[in-house]
């Protein structure tokens, strides 16, 4: 049996989850990662994905996040959320307006690095939207 560690997930809005944990997989900028408990210290940002939390009494969860920041430890996860929902809580409606926004702060946008940083954005924003909400 995995041995379990504590998982902060905060976002402005609210403190998703506080508690035990077994695993938590997260979305980091290099590709999916599970954290365990006992993990190298690690420092990550974190892409818009679905975040899957397996707790200490076996439920599992999944939360739809939109960028942010993990620290994790060997005792610890600590992810801090630009903004992040449980996935049953996510409309059609709500994913296309943040798809919409980002499509046109794209359209508007001349500096390049910042145009990349939006392109990347907008392409996880269209293929969450193919992942949670298929047509």
């Amino acid at each position: 049996m995995a041995d379990n560690f504590n998982f902060e997930f905060v976002s402005p809005e609210r403190l998703l989850i506080s508690e035990k944990v077994s695993e938590v997989v997260i979305p980091a900028t290099e590709g999916e990662m599970t954290v365990m408990a006992h993990h190298a210290p690690t420092m990550t940002v974190i892409k818009p994905g679905v975040v899957t939390v397996k707790f200490a009494s076996g439920k599992t969860g999944r939360y739809v996040i939109f960028g942010g920041f993990a620290d994790i430890t060997p005792e610890r996860l600590t992810l801090l959320a630009e903004s992040a929902v449980p996935v049953d809580e996510l409309s059609r409606d709500t994913l296309m307006k943040r798809i919409e926004l980002a499509k046109a702060e794209l359209d508007d946008t001349e500096n390049h690095e910042h145009r990349t940083k939006l392109e990347q954005f907008f392409n996880a924003m269209t293929h969450l939207n193919g992942v949670l909400v298929p047509a």
